[in-house]
Formats: C-alpha cells, sequence, structure tokens
C-alpha cells in the first residue's frame, strides 16, 4: 500500500493535470490581455500589489477553468481521442473531487480580490459566474467560444476598475476585442475536434460556420484588428503601438495560411501561435508607455 506521502504526491500530480498546469498556454491567452489593460489603465506603470493579484488570480481562475470544464464534460471526454486520458475522463479524480478543488480555487481567487476596492469586488462575481456557466454552453448553444472570450475578457473590466476605480470606454473596447480574439482562436481549437464534436453532439463555431469557417474567422480576426486600432486613436497611441499592431496583424494572416487546408496539427498550431499575438500587441504596450 502506497505510503501517506505518496498517495498526497499522487492526488498532487492528479490536480495539476486537472487544472493544465502541464499546459501554460490557456494561461499566456487570458494573460495578455489582463497585461494590456493593466498597462493602458495605468499608463505604464500598474501598482505592484494590484500586479500580482492579477497574475495570481490569472492562473487561479484559468485552472478553476479548466477543472469545471473537464466535471461538465466527465461524459464527453472519455469518447474524444485527444481528451480520453484527462484525469476526471479516465478515472482518476472523481467528479466530486473535481468540484471541491473548483470551489477552493474560486474561493482562493476571491481572497486575493478583496484586497482590490468595492468595484472590482463587485465585477469579480460576474467573472465567476462566466467562468462556471461557460462549460456548459457548449450543450445548448453553438457560440460557447463566444462565452469563452466574456469569461477571458471580463478581467479586462476588473483590471481597469482595480487601478482607476472606474471602467472607462477604452476598456470595454479592449473586453470586446477580447472576445473577438478568444472567439477566433477557439474557434480555431474547435476545429481539431470538430469531427469528434459532431459525432457526440457537442456544439461549436466551428461546426456553426462549417465550410465558411476559414472565412468567419478572418473577418472576425479583421474586426480584432479594427477594435484595437480604435483604441490606439483613441488613446493617442504612438508608433510602438502600432507596430506591436503590425506584427499581430502579420500572425493573424500566418494563422489564416495554417488552418487553409484545415489539418488537424495544423490548426492546433494556429491556436498555439495566438500567445505571440498577444505577447505582440503587450509588447508594443509595454515600448510606448516605457520609451
Amino acid at each position: 500500500m502506497p505510503s501517506r506521502g505518496a498517495q498526497l504526491k499522487e492526488r498532487t500530480q492528479q490536480y495539476a493535470l486537472l487544472m493544465r498546469l502541464d499546459r501554460p498556454i490557456g494561461i499566456l491567452l487570458l494573460l495578455w490581455p489582463t497585461l494590456w489593460a493593466l498597462w493602458i489603465a495605468a499608463e505604464g506603470m500598474p501598482r505592484i500589489g494590484v500586479l500580482l493579484v492579477f497574475v495570481l488570480g490569472v492562473v487561479l481562475m484559468r485552472s478553476a477553468g479548466c477543472v469545471i470544464n473537464d466535471y461538465a464534460d466527465r461524459a464527453i471526454d472519455p469518447h474524444v481521442s485527444r481528451t480520453r486520458e484527462r484525469p476526471i475522463a479516465s478515472g482518476r479524480v472523481e467528479p466530486n473531487e473535481a468540484l471541491k478543488l473548483f470551489a477552493a480555487l474560486c474561493v482562493a481567487a476571491f481572497m486575493l480580490v478583496l484586497f482590490m476596492n468595492s468595484l472590482t469586488i463587485m465585477l469579480s462575481f460576474v467573472g465567476v459566474a462566466l467562468a462556471a456557466i461557460y462549460p456548459f454552453t457548449k450543450r445548448h448553444t453553438y457560440l460557447p467560444q463566444v462565452f469563452l472570450g466574456a469569461a477571458f475578457g471580463w478581467a479586462v473590466p476588473m483590471a481597469f476598475a482595480a487601478q482607476l476605480g472606474e471602467v472607462p470606454q477604452a476598456a470595454w473596447l479592449i473586453f470586446i476585442a477580447t472576445v473577438l480574439w478568444a472567439t477566433a482562436y477557439d474557434t480555431i481549437y474547435a476545429m481539431v475536434d470538430r469531427d469528434d464534436d459532431i459525432k457526440i453532439g457537442v456544439k461549436s463555431t466551428a461546426i456553426l460556420f462549417g465550410e465558411l469557417d476559414r472565412v468567419i474567422i478572418g473577418v472576425i480576426q479583421a474586426l480584432l484588428l479594427l477594435t484595437l486600432l480604435v483604441v490606439g486613436v483613441q488613446l493617442k497611441l504612438g508608433g510602438f503601438f502600432y507596430l506591436g499592431l503590425l506584427v499581430a496583424t502579420g500572425l493573424a494572416v500566418q494563422q489564416q495560411r495554417l488552418i487553409k487546408n484545415r489539418d488537424r496539427d495544423l490548426c492546433f498550431k494556429a491556436f498555439l501561435d495566438n500567445n505571440w499575438f498577444g505577447m505582440a500587441i503587450f509588447v508594443g504596450l509595454l515600448l510606448e508607455y516605457g520609451i
């Protein structure tokens, strides 16, 4: 019989896998728009305490989102080749364990938010609700990617609220940009699982868009870039920001090339490349406010 220490290590490993800590791409995709918002709200100098709370909050809430997603998909994941070895699907973590872990992560994130002002605390309730609702939307709507965008984007008004005590128009423009961005990259991600999803009755924008998937993703990417351009014009940002936006545009074009033939591996690579898209915008802001 394994020792208590060995059992604790094994449970910790399974929980880490359930939270997808071995795959940090989700943390990064949630982190970039949060950093965009903090840098713009603080004009390049966010308070250290606010920055730490939001970085830790991103890790906790993305982890919580993964846990509740796998709980919601516990009857589906065993039938999908890419997900059948996840901890709940494979039986290594019980569903009630996952719910307790989700609650613990949300409580930890909320305790961090308590260091912020009252507006940020009130907004955090919406964030938790979006994170909890999103995994179940794929059963009732073909737009779960939009709900994911709203869940990821809600960190933006929260960041402005924490830094400024208010949520100005620019915050909502960045929120819209984040929703558009997540809808685009998660549709690309859904293209990887489209055949499996159709078989088991899971809905997604990739299924909704059908043969027009590449065209509609391109339109969404164009709207995303246009929204970010409007942010730059409205805030009177300079050349470094637009240079970052130009690099991001090139990356969006590259993603279109990767998904051209709808190859599963290339679609997944296009999804992963969105990390560089988010980084390009942030580096542009970093240079804009830092030089």
